[in-house]
């Protein structure tokens, strides 16, 4: 198969100075984002939310094969099924499945079993890997490098939703296949995330955390 290329026209060029700018406003911006687990019930409109999901799907992904499916939920029903069914697998976690260190690591966040914004908010975005396509002939369609591909087009999605002024939380309960039932999706697609997303509640405390100075998350090699 022959492939078809383009000219690039898309790229814009910037001098040093102000890419140097560009770069410590843009991690100015992205060092603001935290996780919140209280979200307002304020509404938020489904453009913005559509406008995100564009934004990730933007992302690389193997043989631009893009093996993801986001579904937004913005239908309380819906929403309380998703608590219900989340909730039942986190208690089996806090009181079953997690080691006594992992819990230990928990302690300082105070989370438990209990997930009331899964309701709260007013948008849930679950995030499908698609682990293989479906050819039209109803074949198995190979896949390459899903989970590395679903995972930088979730950092992506969490990247917009905080530069549209949204926050979020990242959201895994294992197993996560109730998203499958619930959102009906197909057995080609394993949920990967549950992406809580709204504003902030009025008045909320956030765990005092630090993060990683750059010379312990890199290393630099030059010449």
């Amino acid at each position: 198969m022959t492939s078809k290329f383009i000219p690039y026209a898309q790229y814009v060029s910037y001098q040093p100075e102000e890419m140097l700018q560009r770069s410590k406003d843009y991690y100015d911006e992205l060092r603001r984002r935290r996780s919140i687990r209280t979200f307002s019930d304020k509404r938020v409109d489904k453009e913005i939310i559509e406008n995100c999901i564009r934004t990730a799907g933007t992302a690389p992904s193997g043989a631009n094969l893009q093996p993801w499916h986001f579904v937004a939920v913005n239908n309380k029903e819906l929403k309380k099924e998703i608590r219900l069914a989340a909730e039942k697998e986190e208690y089996e976690f806090y009181t079953r499945r997690a080691s006594d260190e992992w819990l230990a690591d928990l302690q300082p966040f105070e989370t438990n079993e209990k997930k009331p914004f899964l309701e709260e908010a007013p948008w849930l975005i679950a995030i499908f890997e698609k682990r293989y396509g479906i050819n039209p002939d109803g074949s198995k369609k190979k896949h390459y490098y899903t989970s590395e591909s679903v995972g930088i087009a979730c950092g992506l999605l969490i990247s917009a939703i905080h530069h549209s002024g949204l926050a979020s939380l990242t959201h895994t309960p294992s197993p996560m296949g109730f998203l499958n039932t619930i959102l009906d999706r197909p057995s080609n697609e394993k949920p990967f995330l549950l992406l809580v997303v709204g504003y902030p509640a009025e008045g909320i405390n956030i765990p005092d955390i630090k993060r990683k100075g750059i010379n312990e998350i890199a290393t630099f090699l030059l010449d």
